[in-house]
């Protein structure tokens, strides 16, 4: 089986970051991203804004996997206080296309940098 390492140029190269993705034959796994933009820092706002920045960091890494949000088959959300829920749910729903992918939602003790969302994917090629 073929295993292909993906980076994309659109986004931070944050060093911690070894792969945005890893594609092997139909799928490709998408390593989770943080609300930051390419200069590496967290953008200004709240979950909204962080959720959009995470839902965009994902779309720049399908893209350059040769996939799209419509072939998204799981989606992993974590938040650091399911209070963010609703808010983090709004942006998803308006974001993403329909049918949503199957997803999951768990509020974790600590995201790197301090963030409080963090989204990984898994998506068809």
């Amino acid at each position: 089986m073929s295993v292909e390492k993906i980076n994309s140029t659109a986004i931070s190269q944050l060093p911690h970051v070894l792969s945005h993705a890893v594609k092997v034959p139909g799928l490709v796994f998408l390593s989770g991203q943080i609300p930051v933009g390419k200069d590496g820092k967290v953008v200004d706002g709240g979950i909204a804004e962080h959720t959009a920045q995470c839902i965009k960091n994902l779309g720049a890494v399908l893209e350059a996997a040769g996939s799209t949000w419509e072939k998204v088959v799981k989606v992993n959300v974590y938040l650091t206080d399911m209070v963010h829920f609703p808010a983090m749910n709004k942006v998803y729903e308006e974001l993403l296309p329909t049918p949503k992918p199957a997803r999951t939602c768990i509020q974790a003790a600590k995201l790197p940098f301090d963030v409080d969302v963090e989204i990984e994917a898994i998506a068809s090629v």
